[in-house]
């Protein structure tokens, strides 16, 4: 597999090993790379889906915390989109999600 050039980041990390971690502890992480990472678009776009998934996703889950089958099932399905996000970030991809994605976009 051939690496793309994903440009400087501010922190001097990989490009990629930076968007993987903007996904590491959901949107904590992503606010904390969205304020640190100046330089980077790949990274400040990863940072800010992120923030706007990882956020909506807790919001979403106060809701659906109220009935516990469709709970387990929100929970798992949380965590493969986690998971899927942070691998494609990993491999240099732009993985851009439905509307959230479209937000970072504009903001990164």
């Amino acid at each position: 597999m051939e690496k793309k050039d994903l440009g400087k980041t501010s922190t001097g990390m990989q490009p990629n090993m930076e968007a993987l971690l903007c996904y590491s502890l959901g949107f904590i992480t992503g606010i904390v790379f969205y304020l640190v990472e100046k330089e980077n678009k790949f990274v400040r776009f990863h940072a800010m889906q992120s923030i706007v998934v990882f956020g909506a996703l807790l919001i979403a889950g106060f809701v659906i915390m109220l009935i516990p089958v469709i709970n387990v099932a929100f929970w798992l399905a949380e965590t493969v989109l986690w998971i899927v996000l942070m691998v494609k970030a990993y491999q240099g991809e732009k993985f851009k999600l439905p509307l959230a994605g479209d937000i970072a976009e504009k903001n990164s």
